[in-house]
């Protein structure tokens, strides 16, 4: 595991402080073990990001095949998350929602799941939680659902329907 300033978590961003003026900037984090690290989406959507505007300001150089597969593979890759809840993710609701799942007893893997795929449902809930039905009762589960759609930001694409549908319903009954 790999542990800094703010957080003690494998799949978060650390910060830390300087001490000649005491603000907080983001720190480079050293990887022990390749293998080991689980990212959650808004961590690659936010890699991805920002190494998109690296390669903008240093210049396209696609002179490779290999060059070309990875820059098809970033632009694939940031157009799905780009549709997802991560989209709308920040390292202060990262953490908050880490923070909130403490109560339950839930594994890294159970939370990074609950954090990526933001389930509505009980059923969701039990494909992502490992024996949920003997770990957790049916109260706890609607916690956990209250507690995913009160911290996390929902789906861009049903956010962006609900209106246009509201409006076709809206004009159906104007008729």
């Amino acid at each position: 595991m790999i542990q800094g300033g703010t957080f003690d978590l494998d799949y978060i961003f650390f910060t830390d402080t300087f001490e000649e003026d005491q603000r907080e900037v983001p720190v480079e984090m050293e990887v022990k073990n390749a293998n080991a690290a689980m990212l959650s989406n808004y961590e690659v959507f936010k890699l991805l990001t920002d190494l998109k505007e690296q390669r903008k300001d240093i210049g396209k150089n696609k002179s490779s095949t290999g060059q070309q597969n990875l820059n098809t593979i970033m632009y694939e890759t940031l157009k799905y998350l780009s549709k997802t809840p991560c989209s709308r993710q920040s390292p202060e609701i990262v953490k908050d929602f880490l923070t909130t799942m403490m109560p339950h007893k839930l594994t890294k893997a159970e939370k990074l799941q609950l954090l990526n795929h933001r389930p509505q449902t009980a059923v969701e809930i039990q494909l992502m939680v490992e024996e949920s039905e003997e770990r957790l009762s049916e109260e706890q589960i609607e916690e956990l659902i209250q507690t995913v759609a009160d911290v996390l930001p929902g789906d861009p694409e049903q956010e962006n329907a609900a209106p246009a549908e509201a409006e076709m319903d809206e004009a159906a009954e104007q008729s």
